[in-house]
């Protein structure tokens, strides 16, 4: 792991998203081997968004990840800093009202989401505490976060079977069938330099996010965490 190439500025960042939005959620599918759609699954049923509810959808990319909410009834948001990712999913799911934000300063009112929701995304943003309370700013009292995120493998023997192929395996494959296989070069270094979960539940707390939990998925490839915006006043 380089430490320049995980020292991006977020103009960097989202260039390299641009450059990946035409292929991006086919590449997922096929480096996650098909485990990325059960993780969405398991997002969405994290979230339980309910009709009328108003749902945030941070890191949205193309869209993908915001269509199991507004197949509820809910009104999702979804957000991305990256116009290339914006500008192809209006493409393909031109009825969503997409919307450009940075994470630490995003272009909402306090309090305006009963949930809110990010996916692959957090890692990606330098300033990830800032993001975790902008997060529960804009989060109704009562409210409920869901982060979807690359974390640590729980099973040792795996964990090292599964850092190999991130940084061994991954390239060769993101070059067959990515846009831009540099970005997932950075993509992997990105996932090991991450926090552990309990690392990124000590995160949240601080946030200001209380009852936080997680739950692994693939034996900890992935983990999804959970919180509540305490009541006002709190």
């Amino acid at each position: 792991m380089t430490r320049a190439s995980l020292d991006k500025q977020p103009q960097e960042v989202a260039a390299m998203f641009d450059d990946v939005a035409a292929r991006y959620d086919l590449t997922n599918d096929v480096l996650s081997l098909g485990q990325a759609r059960l993780w969405r699954r398991a997002v969405a049923r994290a979230v339980d968004a309910r009709p009328a509810e108003r749902v945030l959808d941070l890191a949205a990319g193309t869209g993908t990840s915001a269509l199991p909410f507004a197949a509820t009834g809910a009104h999702v948001v979804p957000c991305d800093f990256s116009l290339g990712m914006l500008s192809e999913g209006k493409r393909r799911n031109p009825r969503l009202p997409f919307v450009a934000g940075d994470a630490t300063r995003l272009p909402f009112a306090d309090g305006v989401f009963d949930a809110v929701t990010i996916s692959f995304g957090l890692r990606n943003v330098q300033a990830t505490d800032e993001a975790l309370a902008e997060l529960l700013r804009v989060t109704r009292p009562g409210g409920r976060i869901v982060i979807c995120e690359f974390s640590h493998p729980t099973w040792a023997p795996f964990r090292t079977v599964y850092t190999e192929y991130l940084m061994r395996a991954l390239p060769p494959v993101a070059t067959a069938v990515s846009s831009s296989p540099d970005a997932y070069v950075y993509l992997a270094e990105s996932i090991r330099a991450w926090p552990d979960q309990p690392g990124l539940a000590g995160r949240m707390q601080r946030a200001g996010w209380t009852k936080v939990a997680w739950r692994n998925l693939s034996g900890g490839i992935v983990a999804l965490h959970r919180g509540l915006r305490g009541p006002a006043g709190d």
